[in-house]
């Protein structure tokens, strides 16, 4: 059953359970993802890369470093805190109900706000949940939502997801030899640049090789249940200017 109080905090942000049609909840439920293309328009896309560009060229060596670092890759954390065009990518209602469906309509809070980019000739990665080990279906406790600043494709790195095997309850290192090889369900997640794909983050999964000559941008915004542990806590990174403007709703969803 749905927890009144988070229903009522997530209209202030527009979302709704009706924000959803019948097939898009049975996807998440069934297949464990669901990609809503064009939720941002092509020129809020492009001045959030040009933004992600900047914040890599700018943090150097140390990006990342709130949240995770993996070679290969360019990666940002702590987005909330670093610009307020970012708050496009963990406010917007039809994502937001879509995460909220699969945490049940209860009680939430942001995991982390991060950003990768996986650079020419890298990026790939082991199938993977974002959980410490295995749950049972329907026992989520945390999902996530890819933003693609460019073009996700067969050639550039983008995500690959084994379908229903949220609902397997087993991790990939358990079932698999080596989870870096591909599984025979696995499907690529493919879209345009604007596209939000949202996924159970029990859900196997991982990025893929890139092999073009230019860099393949997302931003994750993660959201886990209220009473588990925040990868970033924003309450320590937070600066004030930063907790000045954020509205009360958007300080309860990153808990500062």
């Amino acid at each position: 059953m749905a927890d009144p109080e988070t229903l009522q905090l997530l209209r202030s942000f527009g979302a709704s359970p009706a924000l959803l049609s019948a097939d898009e909840q049975g996807l998440l439920d069934e297949q464990g993802f669901l990609a809503l293309p064009g939720l941002l328009d092509p020129a809020t896309t492009a001045a959030i890369a040009r933004r992600f560009d900047e914040l890599v060229e700018a943090e150097g060596d140390r990006a990342g470093l709130e949240a995770h670092q993996e070679t290969g890759t360019d990666r940002l954390a702590n987005l909330v805190d670093k610009d307020p065009l970012f708050d496009l990518v963990w406010n917007n209602p039809r994502q937001l109900s879509a995460i909220a469906h699969v945490l049940g309509w209860q009680p939430e809070k942001v995991f982390s706000l991060n950003g990768r980019s996986a650079r020419p000739g890298q990026g790939h990665q082991n199938l993977h949940v974002d959980w410490p080990g295995a749950v049972a279906p329907g026992d989520y406790q945390i999902t996530n939502s890819i933003w693609m600043l460019d073009d996700f494709t067969a050639a550039n790195g983008a995500t690959r997801v084994v379908p229903g095997s949220h609902r397997w309850g087993q991790v990939p290192q358990d079932a698999m030899a080596d989870p870096g090889t591909p599984h025979p369900d696995e499907v690529l997640v493919l879209g345009s640049a604007g596209t939000c794909v949202v996924f159970n983050s029990h859900l196997w999964h991982g990025g893929t090789l890139n092999r073009t000559s230019a860099p393949r941008r997302a931003i994750h915004a993660a959201f886990v249940r209220r009473d588990q542990r925040q990868q970033t806590v924003f309450a320590d990174y937070l600066h004030q200017a930063t907790y000045q403007r954020l509205t009360p709703a958007q300080r309860y969803l990153l808990a500062v």
